[in-house]
């Protein structure tokens, strides 16, 4: 297990956050093989031990943070949240609602069921045809099956409004989510980190849509963090100034860090809407507009 450990802690500080990347690094890359003590394990080795072993890896994560605050690299002058989209492994195909998802169900079975009905009609396919459709139906039913025991063994997830949500089978912790690039299957990773020497103090993905709903839980974390830390150095929470982009603006995370302690500042999202010398004000919108009529 240590050695697992330590291969898997170097691949994660170097980048390499899946486990097919670090087994093939064990195999080509000088420093993992050293680590590894020149032992190449499966990536399924790793994945299994990642997924089984996280609540004993957690603690480890706090005691380096410890190991910072001791040598006074976290100032507790500033703390700053933000997050980013991570994609999972897992297709957006697979994502729907319990009542979507049943839908799709009963189609994959009527495929399957067409498929009998032809050949019932046709009995003098060739066999090439008949191999080729067996084949298409063999998948059907496994997709349809997959389905089956997906309703059966969760629960339907619901939105902040009480809505249901669309669930991915696949990975039913992922949620479907808009970027820049397009519409993505994964998660929000939100981090918090100390302005003093960019440490990261708290750091989780969600499986959820958008950045509000990570706020409370991810401070909530961050004061647990801090509690575990030397106690000798803690700070009053109410002079650590805590910021946040206009992602995390809402009424009730608004309510939530006027009363957390900290001297918090979030971006507000309707701020040129609402300020009156903004009415006027030249967009990059306009001005490409301008530019555009003036060509």
């Amino acid at each position: 297990p240590s050695v697992m450990l330590k291969i898997i802690l170097f691949g994660y500080s170097r980048g390499f956050i899946t486990s097919r990347r670090i087994a093939n690094a064990c195999e080509t890359n000088i420093t993992f093989m050293s680590l590894s003590g020149d032992v190449q394990p499966h990536y399924t080795s790793i994945a299994s031990f990642v997924a089984r072993m996280k609540d004993q890896i957690e603690p480890l994560f706090t005691q380096v943070l410890m190991i910072c605050d001791k040598e006074g690299l976290i100032g507790r002058n500033m703390f700053a949240i933000d997050g980013c989209k991570l994609k999972s492994n897992a297709s957006k195909e697979w994502s729907g609602t319990f009542d979507e998802l049943g839908r799709k169900k009963a189609k994959l079975e009527r495929a399957s069921k067409r498929i009998i009905a032809r050949h019932q009609s046709q009995d003098g396919l060739g066999e090439e045809l008949l191999e080729q459709d067996l084949k298409q139906k063999e998948k059907l039913d496994k997709s349809a099956e997959k389905i089956t025991e997906f309703l059966a063994t969760h629960q339907e997830k619901t939105g902040s409004k009480g809505k249901p949500v669309k669930s991915n089978i696949t990975d039913p912790d992922s949620a479907k989510m808009t970027t820049s690039k397009g519409t993505i299957q994964g998660y929000n990773g939100i981090a918090i980190n100390d302005d003093k020497h960019q440490i990261i103090l708290q750091a989780q993905a969600w499986g959820s849509v958008g950045e509000q709903q990570t706020l409370q839980p991810a401070v909530a974390q961050l004061k647990q963090q801090l509690k575990k830390l030397n106690t000798q150095k803690q700070t009053n929470a109410q002079t650590i100034k805590f910021t946040a982009d206009s992602g995390f603006n809402s009424e009730v995370n608004l309510e939530f860090m006027a009363q957390s302690g900290f001297d918090t500042y979030i971006a507000d999202n309707q701020f040129r809407k609402r300020n009156p010398l903004f009415k006027e004000s030249e967009t990059y919108e306009t001005a490409q507009e301008k530019r555009r009529l003036k060509r």
